[in-house]
């Protein structure tokens, strides 16, 4: 009655509500108060779990004091993590027993991949991550437009801003891919996920894309002094023995303060680890942080200073060559962690060749097993060093991280098939253009994860990408098996494009610089494609969260030249090509005078001799196509083997 009553009270004195009007106006309100209610119960919830999940963190923290349960800094000294501190020892011990803080580790997209050397500064936060801390992976989507000039005494070569954003969608990929592998070992190694762990990957073009340029200067440029940032080794050192230093990047560090800054404010992340050619970039970090703190003008926004409170960092060994230089791209040395520029075979043997008196640390870093655990491999190594036991076992555990469980057996089985006594196998060598056809899990019908997506960059020419519909672009891109199913990924919209969300194909104004941004596909225009592109040069396309295409527009004759072909290329059908190809071997045999013999074996049926003439050029495929494929694929063998028979019978003459 009280409902009824506050309904009829909005209505004018006198008016009456139909049966049908009432029930319209009661059923609003109350959908509008379960929502209320839903909400309400959801936030009471969520803060019942933040409770429990802090409880637990201060019974942790006791049992860590009364030596109970082991200080996971400790963990990062027995492992060997720690090469340099930014801050007092005692101090992040106690701050990592006490409160759940947060930690990152930054990588400018400088290169279209990451390395090997990346893995170490990474591999502490995994650490943290099983332990509870929020573990943070900041893409420098921004910071790599100046590159970070420690270590060096030459200017980086400028990026085009279309190399910047491939970089940049490769390796923010990679770096998801290393995440979901991280997840498995997590529960390999027992460690029991909870709902307070929590991890992020984030862009810090996100905020310097829109972070005006006098913040930055009123709250952090007036509190750095000329004097220290001017006596920093690699500041001198480019000064006096390289090409001088660049505003741009004199001002880098400040920019990975800000990074720090950001998330400090925003995520709780009070720690910071990198290589150690990064302790100056981490030391300017932390009083960047605090000069910045300071100069909150909103008193009730002031937060508090101290130990348990104030930022921290510290560096680990840099991973170098045999002949003690870093790796990394300008050095030529990388070992890579995309397989199509180092296979997993490569990767798996880069490790087992590693020196016996190495191994026991790169365990250490390199592996989450348990201490105990590699002690016994170590016994066994030593009774049979010839086994490389410790280095196999490393090879698979840095393996199966990047690449997954799958390719770990995969390289571990070439490996030893190739090095054991009897057995002849060549090496994997890096994925083809045909490779990615054979393997795509999509055309087996296999869900796409981030271990089996194919190849991400692939060529496609201009006429193609400039001329024809989006639905014949994903069918060539190999994200939809056919015309058809190109028309219905753009029709339902389940198929996304590189591109500023929200905004229609006819004025998109691309992607974001330095931002991995998609918007659904939808069936535009073709002349619209071009809104899309990067540069006048790449096209990002993606099917469900991981099946990605960096595609490079080519010209015609260069696509030509190249030889390659695409789905649904005009006149690049399987029947054309093998019938063509039957030909080929036909004419070959006839003039070595064997035609007369084949002919008697092999009958030829040339399909595509019947397909008629047309601008743009159709392959018709019969129903019994499939079939029709293998019999041409039949004839051609036959064909080929007849080839060698005479081949050889002429070398016997």
């Amino acid at each position: 009655m009280a409902r009824h009553a506050q309904l009829v009270s909005l209505w004018p004195a006198g008016a009456r509500l139909c049966r049908s009007c009432l029930s319209a106006q009661t059923g609003k309100q109350a959908a509008s108060q379960r929502r209320w209610l839903s909400s309400k119960n959801d936030t009471s919830k969520y803060l019942s779990k933040v409770k429990n999940a802090e409880e637990q963190w201060q019974a942790k923290a006791q049992r860590i004091a009364s030596g109970e349960e082991y200080n996971l800094w400790d963990v990062f000294e027995e492992r060997g993590f720690v090469k340099d501190l930014a801050g007092r020892k005692e101090d992040i011990r106690e701050l990592m027993r006490q409160k759940r803080i947060g930690a990152y580790v930054g990588v400018d997209p400088t290169a279209p991949s990451l390395h090997v050397g990346h893995l170490v500064p990474m591999m502490p936060l995994f650490w943290m991550y099983f332990h509870g801390y929020h573990a943070v992976s900041l893409l420098g989507g921004a910071t790599s437009k100046i590159g970070d000039p420690s270590g060096r005494l030459k200017d980086r070569e400028r990026m085009a801003g279309s190399t910047a954003a491939t970089n940049t969608a490769k390796i923010h990929y990679q770096l998801k891919k290393i995440w979901a592998n991280v997840e498995t070992k997590s529960q390999k190694y027992g460690y029991k996920k909870r709902w307070a762990w929590k991890r992020s990957l984030v862009n810090n073009a996100t905020w310097w894309n829109s972070l005006p340029l006098l913040e930055v200067l009123r709250r952090l440029g007036a509190g750095i002094r000329m004097g220290p940032m001017l006596s920093r080794d690699n500041v001198k050192r480019k000064l006096t023995e390289g090409d001088g230093m660049s505003f741009a990047e004199f001002t880098y560090p400040l920019m990975q303060a800000w990074d720090w800054w950001h998330l400090f404010s925003t995520h709780n992340v009070h720690m910071q680890i990198g290589g150690s050619d990064q302790y100056g970039n981490i030391v300017t970090g932390i009083e960047s942080v605090k000069t910045i703190r300071e100069s909150e003008p909103n008193l009730e926004k002031k937060m508090e200073e101290g130990p348990l409170h104030d930022p921290v960092g510290f560096t680990v060994p840099l991973m170098t060559d045999s002949s003690g230089a870093k790796f990394g791209k300008s050095a030529g040395n990388a070992i890579w962690l995309d397989p199509y520029e180092t296979s997993y075979f490569d990767l798996y043997g880069y490790f087992v060749r590693r020196p016996d008196a190495d191994v026991e640390n790169l365990l250490k870093l390199f592996t989450f097993l348990p201490l105990p655990d590699i002690a016994k491999i170590m016994e066994e190594q030593a009774a049979d060093p010839s086994k490389r036991v410790a280095q196999h076992k490393l090879a698979q555990e840095v393996v199966s991280l990047v690449h997954g469980d799958e390719a770990c057996r995969l390289a571990e089985e070439q490996h030893r098939a190739m090095y054991t006594k009897g057995q002849t196998m060549m090496p994997m060598a890096q994925a083809t253009e045909d490779d990615l056809a054979a393997q795509d899990p999509a055309s087996s019908g296999k869900p796409v994860t981030l271990n089996n997506a194919p190849r991400v960059d692939i060529q496609l020419p201009e006429s193609l990408i400039l001329g024809k519909s989006i639905a014949r672009i994903l069918h060539a891109a190999g994200l939809a098996s056919s015309v058809s199913e190109g028309n219905r990924l753009a029709t339902q919209r389940a198929a996304y494009v590189g591109g500023s969300p929200g905004q229609p194909a006819n004025v998109n104004k691309g992607m974001t610089p330095g931002l991995v941004e998609f918007t659904p596909v939808s069936v535009w225009f073709p002349e619209d494609t071009k809104n899309f592109l990067i540069e006048g040069k790449y096209l990002m396309l993606r099917k469900g969260k991981h099946n990605l295409r960096i595609i490079e527009m080519v010209s015609d004759e260069d696509w030509k030249a190249s030889g390659k072909t695409y789905p649904g290329e005009p006149g690049k059908g399987k029947v054309r090509m093998l019938s063509q190809k039957l030909r080929a071997l036909k004419e070959e045999l006839k003039q070595d005078g064997l035609a007369a013999k084949a002919k008697d074996n092999i009958s030829v049926q040339d399909n595509a001799d019947a397909i008629e003439e047309q601008d743009e050029p159709v392959l018709i495929f019969p129903d019994e196509s499939p079939a029709q494929v293998r019999n041409l694929k039949n004839k051609i063998s036959d064909l080929e083997n007849a080839r060698k028979q005479q081949q050889a019978g002429a070398k016997q003459d």
